[in-house]
């Protein structure tokens, strides 16, 4: 069976890292979150005292790229975890303060050449599900499939609220809206690799959809891709 590259984009909290790691699962690919990867360099930046509220040291971060090391790594259970210069910082990159800044670290354009050589590394055998923001307009552009996922505002924001809830951080609905809004205009506006739709995306709108049918539409879709039926 003949091995295919999948890019999935979309909003944030639209359940791109969720469908993408399942897709990958069934079809025994390889999965990479490329947005966990600019969280990564996100950490980084915020440990090294080069973010302030009101401030961003892009020199400082640019000329500390070659000291910082993004890999994923299986855990015991199979799931692919990031680490940062050794240090496995998959619950640490997941904090409303790095998602507060993840979006204006991904517009420094030297951030993104890096990560996208080491995207483009990962694919290059095909057999790769990737998810983020442009991975099928910059990453993969000749993908053999390519989704596009939204939902309203309203929902993926009360979705992260629950995810942060539930993993005990104490945070407030309306400011979970406010990141999700903000992080949508900064994506899709920025100069670099803006988030946009791929012109031979498929966009899927899971506002109202469960992640069993979300997941069993878009797993048809792969099938039928592989099979040479579209």
């Amino acid at each position: 069976m003949r091995k295919i590259t999948i890019a999935i984009d979309g909003y944030s909290s639209t359940g791109k890292s969720t469908v993408a790691r399942q897709l990958a699962n069934w079809l025994d690919y390889v999965y990479v979150d490329s947005g966990a990867m600019y969280r990564a360099v996100t950490l980084y930046a915020m440990r090294n005292g080069f973010i302030s509220e009101t401030h961003i040291d892009t020199d400082k971060l640019i000329n500390a790229l070659p000291n910082i090391r993004v890999e994923f790594r299986k855990n015991k259970g199979g799931k692919a975890e990031m680490y940062l210069n050794g240090e496995n910082v998959e619950k640490a990159i997941r904090s409303m303060e790095v998602s507060e800044y993840v979006s204006p670290i991904a517009t420094i354009p030297e951030v993104r050449r890096k990560l996208v050589r080491l995207q483009h590394k990962m694919g290059e055998e095909k057999g790769v599900v990737m998810d983020g923001r442009d991975i099928g307009t910059v990453v993969f552009p000749n993908a053999e499939l390519k989704i596009f996922m939204t939902a309203t505002a309203e929902e993926r924001a009360g979705r992260r609220y629950r995810e942060l809830v539930a993993r005990g951080d104490s945070v407030q609905y309306e400011e979970v809206l406010e990141n999700v809004t903000e992080r949508d205009h900064m994506d899709s506006t920025r100069a670099d690799s803006p988030l946009k739709k791929a012109l031979d995306a498929i966009e899927i709108d899971n506002s109202d959809m469960n992640l069993e049918d979300q997941f069993h539409i878009i797993l048809q879709l792969a099938k039928d891709r592989i099979a040479g039926r579209i």
